[in-house]
């Protein structure tokens, strides 16, 4: 009986590792995530583009500023990536008095830089 239980409870414990693995994502896919995020962080961090560190603390970013809250827990913070998104893009819809650029109505920065700042911000 003893062996038995043991058996289900090894069973259910891989299975549930191999789910938490997530074993069907492709390696090219994560080499594709990976690479938009690195080109993202470089994007965030370029003084002439999305320019983050000028008002956020974030990573290993060098010089700071304490304007904006430090970019930190995102995905807790944000748990639909959408959401941060939409915030990146246009802050002043959730806060009309925002310092925070609108990075897309003035298109400072274009849809595509957009998208990859936001891979890499959610990965803080």
């Amino acid at each position: 009986m003893r062996s038995t239980a043991y058996r289900l409870l090894a069973a259910a414990s891989i299975s549930l590792l191999l789910g938490a693995l997530d074993i069907g994502t492709a390696p090219s896919a994560l080499a594709q995530d990976a690479a938009m995020v690195a080109e993202g962080k470089e994007i965030a961090f370029n003084r002439r583009k999305g320019n983050c560190l000028a008002c956020h603390l974030m990573d290993d970013g060098t010089l700071p500023g304490n304007i904006g809250p430090p970019l930190i827990a995102m995905q807790a913070r944000y748990p639909d990536k959408a959401a941060l998104r939409a915030q990146i893009y246009d802050a002043r819809v959730k806060n009309p008095s925002t310092i925070m650029p609108p990075f897309g109505p003035h298109a400072i920065i274009s849809e595509s830089e957009i998208d990859k700042i936001t891979e890499y911000v959610w990965t803080l």
